[in-house]
């Protein structure tokens, strides 16, 4: 029951996404069978700190990444604040726990001439590779998140005001201004998705018209990009990391570009900038009158 409340409360009050809410749940599940096992006990409403920190070393001892392990016990943490806030337990047993160190992950975006390689060799023979293109210039010319693009519909492409709404985390919305090229675009795949006589609502969808899954989408970019690009990583995230790093070395407002990828925060726009400071060493030594 505690775990059913938990869900209930972070699908319909905190509008957690479904990706999210699998996640919560399952590492949840996990602890408690740990508890089952370990303690003979998996009433969790009992749990203390050093049972928590036994499933920790357990996690850390499996040979998961800190970083993995950090991902779980936030889920933790979180179920306890619930219990905590219902007052189904009177201390949160995991409040205290510092997190694990992690190495921070580099991210390297594409280069704006492996993005322009791969629009411009950009072969259109079927509906399935022009529907491949538009999904790579949506993400390098919108900044949206994987799921983002999965969830556009029809509907929300505003022709008159150039335009595309954007259902965000948490079921934030946003608009974003479409480029001038995007619109020809759109408008080249809705001709030809409209012979198609899909009754799909979603803007994209497979050759067997079914809604684009997240896989399908990764495989889309990482593809093309394989053929323009040695790094190691090639996914939407990557398109949406050189969109907002691209904007930012062109001078962007980090407001505005906090808006366009809708982040609630500066702080987590604030990643991007990293990969900003070499344009900016350039820029600084070009123009500083003792540079």
């Amino acid at each position: 029951m505690l775990l059913k409340s938990f869900i209930e409360y972070i699908s319909f009050e905190k509008k957690y996404s479904k990706h999210t809410i699998l996640a919560y749940k399952n590492d949840i599940l996990e602890f408690q069978n740990f508890c089952l096992t370990k303690f003979k006990d998996n009433d969790l409403s009992k749990v203390n700190y050093p049972q928590v920190r036994s499933w920790i070393v357990n996690l850390v001892g499996s040979g998961i990444s800190n970083r993995s392990v950090n991902r779980k016990v936030s889920s933790i943490k979180s179920f306890y604040k619930f219990l905590q806030k219902t007052k189904v337990v009177s201390e949160n047993p995991i409040s205290k726990h510092k997190a694990l160190k992690v190495s921070k992950r580099i991210q390297v975006p594409f280069s704006q001439k492996e993005i322009e390689a791969v629009i411009q060799q950009f072969e259109v023979v079927d509906f399935k590779s022009l529907r491949d293109k538009l999904i790579i210039e949506l993400f390098y010319s919108t900044g949206m998140r994987r799921n983002e693009l999965i969830e556009l519909k029809v509907e929300d492409i505003d022709f008159s005001n150039n335009t595309l709404k954007v259902l965000g985390k948490r079921n934030k919305e946003r608009y974003i201004p479409l480029l001038v090229s995007i619109k020809e675009s759109l408008k080249e795949y809705l001709a030809q998705r409209k012979e198609k006589n899909s009754l799909n609502e979603y803007l994209f969808f497979t050759e067997k018209q079914k809604k684009l899954y997240p896989t399908l989408v990764y495989r889309i970019i990482n593809e093309y990009f394989s053929s323009v690009s040695s790094k190691v990583k090639r996914s939407p995230h990557i398109l949406r990391h050189s969109f907002a790093t691209h904007l930012l070395n062109e001078g962007a407002d980090l407001n505005s570009v906090k808006e366009l990828l809708g982040h609630s925060s500066l702080a987590s726009t604030q990643v991007y900038t990293s990969s900003s400071i070499s344009k900016l060493k350039e820029v600084y030594n070009k123009t500083h009158p003792r540079g």
